[in-house]
Formats: structure tokens, C-alpha cells, sequence
């Protein structure tokens, strides 16, 4: 099934004009054998130890938002806040540095027989072998910060490749940590290839948070990583969410937080909706489709973290089955969900999210637009909503631009906000 064009249109909060959703043909089924070999609940206790060992951890809020959940139509809506973890300004510090963790960890143990301790790592152990390693990856801005963070977290160098579309300010955040930029042409997906050849020749290990053929280890550790984002999430939640929204890029981050909720609560699982850029729509070329496809021209969209042409193999084999929709969302239906939450909502507190954290939030406004799709999916007055703001303004001045205020601005707000009697 699927929904016209300008099926949202633009009444309410978000004006969503020229949005689209696809229901999956192929939604259903159970967790499978198959997905458990890709994530797991004892992989999950195991880097939920490490993380929440680390100097500065503490759980992002989880942000009630009733306003928004009236206009929008539904019982419940938890906005999972993640432009504070870690100092980072985005979930991406959950998986990459984790991912980083592991392969230093692996080398530790060859070397030596013994397996390190997390804590005394960070604290400046093998800090002679952490110089050895160096870690690279290709990136759209937050997962490079990820990878470059662990990597000085950890001591190891970091050479960090950026495709054209990425911003000044997203290249000296990276830097400020420490590694060294790379800018290649091209796409993101052409970042990735260009990263991968470098590594093969200068014999650097590769974290990258997508897989492919061959390439699927260290992209299970950067999903493991990010299925604490999901935990915490179910954890502060009063009663389990009856749908999840979430924006896609490669799918890592999709697929982590559906197999968590998966696992956790079997046939009471949550309706999982997916929400791709309208301008780098992988996902919904490939659920249409059957299998994965590459997406089609420049990914030129403003949503640059999920600039993503294709998709993961790993999240593919989660998400083929276990996303219910997936909604295609223009750029400027993402600035007008930015800006709705600024502002906040019919008196919700108002929150400082970037470009690329608002498409699941953009596609329920969407679909709260389109009567047929709201049925199929069952999302409605008694529904318990929740979605991931996975930045908050990691380019503070595109952000500036974009809204209209800065992110101090809006934080300011949001420190002096109460809610209403």
C-alpha cells in the first residue's frame, strides 16, 4: 500500500506537504535465529557494561511532549533527547566508539592473554599498543565525532573520510577530537569505498557502521552499542510504545532499536515506521522492492546524516521483515519539525534537535495526515508513540540558519520552561 504524494498535506503542527509512506508488503514474522547471530541480548549486556562504565555516561532524557501529541492525534508521545550524550551532540557516540573499544580490546587480549579492563583502558592502559592502531571510517559528520572520540578516548589515531556534501562545521567538530579529516568526492557511499581502500593499503582497521559482503563484525559492535539507546528508552518508559519512528540513513541505528524492542517484547513489539529523506530514500526503494537497491541520483538532501544511497546488509536482514512502513520525507518538512520543536507545541518544553534527528518525528506527522495509512498501521488516540532525536545542533550554525534562533537560544528557553498547571 501506498499513500499519494502530499498525502500529509500541511494542516497541523508540521507541515509535511509532498511526504509519502509505503506499508512494507513483506512486515511480519518473528525474531528469527538468523537475526539473533547479528544481536543479542547477552552482546547487549556486554557493551551496556562497557558504555555505562565510561567517564561522563549518564541516560539522555526521555521528553514527554502532550502538546504535540494531541495535534498529532495520538495518546502518547516520549521524544528519546540525544544532543547530550557523551559531549557529542548525537547517538552516534553509543556505536562508533564502542565499535572502536572492541578492536582495541581484541588486540590487548592477543597480545597479551588477558582480557583489558574497560575503565582502566580509558584511564591510559596499553596506551603503547592504542598508538598502533589506527581506526578510520567514512562518515556524514556524527559517526566520525563517534570514532574520532573512542579513538582519544582510547589512544588511538584516527583518520576520519568526509564526502562533498558535508558541512565546514561537522569537519572541525571531527578534528577537534583529535583525528585527521579526509574530504573525498562524491556521495557518502563513495566515502565509504574510498575509506576502505585506503585502510586495505595502509593496513588501518575500519569502523564503519554499515556492512556489506564480507565486512559485518565491527558493524554488529556499532548496532550493539546503539541498542542502549533503545534500553534506556524502554526502561523510563511507563508502558511499552505501541509504535517506533525512526529515520534510517544506512539502517544501523533503525534495525538496533527495532531488534532491542523485538526481543524485549516478542508478539507485544511495537509497529516500527521508518523515515528515509525523500532525496535519499534507500529504504523505501528497497522495501518496495524486495531486496536492497541503490537509491537514485545526488542524495543532495539537507538531512545529511542520512544521506545513505544504500543500505546496510546486517539492518536489511532485521528490518526487510521487521519495519511495518517506511515514509519518504522532504527537507523542508524536516525544518519545519526542527522549528516546531524549538518553539515546542502547545506548551511542551521547547528542544534543540538538528536536521538529521527529526525525520521519525516528520513521518508520524505525516502519517497522523493519512487516514488509510493510519489504519493499516493502527495508530491513533490510544496510541503510545515514541521517537529518537538522535542530534541535537552538531552544525550550530546551519542549525542557526535553519530555525532561526540558535541552540542556545532555544536551550535557554527550555532551562526557564515549566509546564503548564
Amino acid at each position: 500500500m501506498t499513500a499519494g504524494e502530499d498525502a500529509a498535506g500541511p494542516a497541523g503542527p508540521i507541515d509535511t506537504t509532498g511526504a509519502a509512506v509505503l506499508v512494507n508488503p513483506a512486515r511480519g514474522g518473528g525474531w528469527t535465529a538468523a537475526m539473533d547471530a547479528i544481536l543479542n541480548d547477552a552482546a547487549h549486556a556486554r557493551a551496556r557494561a562497557v558504555v555505562t562504565g565510561w567517564p561522563g555516561y549518564a541516560p539522555t532524557p526521555l521528553v514527554p511532549l502532550p502538546g504535540l501529541a494531541r495535534a498529532l492525534g495520538v495518546g502518547v508521545l516520549a521524544y528519546k533527547d540525544e544532543g547530550g550524550r557523551f559531549g557529542l551532540g548525537s547517538f552516534k557516540a553509543l556505536g562508533g566508539a564502542y565499535a572502536v573499544w572492541r578492536l582495541l580490546a581484541a588486540a590487548i587480549e592477543r597480545a597479551t592473554g588477558v582480557v583489558p579492563d574497560p575503565a582502566a583502558v580509558a584511564a591510559g592502559a596499553h596506551r603503547d599498543m592504542a598508538a598502533t592502531i589506527t581506526v578510520t571510517c567514512a562518515t556524514d559528520g556524527n559517526h566520525g565525532r563517534s570514532v574520532a572520540w573512542g579513538a582519544g578516548l582510547f589512544g588511538c589515531p584516527a583518520v576520519i573520510f568526509i564526502h562533498a556534501g558535508v558541512s565546514e562545521g561537522r569537519r572541525a567538530a571531527i578534528e577537534r577530537f583529535g583525528a585527521r579529516v579526509v574530504r573525498t568526492a562524491g556521495t557518502y557511499d563513495d566515502s565509504v569505498r574510498e575509506a576502505e581502500a585506503t585502510a586495505a593499503r595502509e593496513g588501518w582497521q575500519v569502523v564503519s557502521d554499515t556492512s556489506y559482503p564480507g565486512y559485518r563484525e565491527v558493524p554488529k559492535d556499532v548496532m550493539q552499542g546503539y541498542e542502549l539507546m533503545a534500553a534506556e528508552a524502554l526502561d523510563a518508559l511507563d508502558a511499552p510504545p505501541t509504535h517506533v519512528f525512526l529515520q534510517t540513513g544506512v539502517g544501523g541505528m533503525a534495525a538496533a532499536v527495532a531488534a532491542l524492542a523485538w526481543r524485549r517484547l516478542g508478539a507485544e513489539r511495537p509497529v516500527v515506521v521508518l523515515a528515509d529523506p525523500e532525496k535519499a530514500a534507500c529504504w523505501w526503494d528497497s522495501l518496495a522492492a524486495g531486496r536492497p537497491v541503490a537509491a537514485g541520483g545526488a542524495l543532495d538532501t539537507l538531512q545529511a546524516g542520512l544521506a545513505c544511497g544504500e543500505v546496510s546488509e546486517l539492518a536489511w536482514e532485521i528490518l526487510a521483515t521487521g519495519a511495518d512502513a517506511v515514509v519518504r520525507v522532504p527537507d523542508d518538512a524536516a525544518v519545519a519539525t526542527m522549528r516546531a520543536l524549538a518553539a515546542g507545541v502547545a506548551g511542551d518544553r521547547p528542544i534543540v534537535a538538528g536536521e538529521s534527528a527529526v525525520a521519525g518525528l516528520a513521518a508520524l506527522a505525516a502519517l497522523s495526515r493519512d487516514p488509510a495509512a493510519c489504519a493499516a498501521l493502527g495508530l491513533g488516540p490510544t496510541s503510545r508513540v515514541l521517537v529518537f532525536g538522535t542530534e541535537g545542533d552538531t552544525d550550530p550554525e546551519l542549525y542557526a540558519r535553519l530555525v532561526g534562533r540558535t541552540g542556545d537560544e532555544v536551550r535557554a528557553a527550555a532551562a526557564s520552561w515549566r509546564p503548564a498547571p
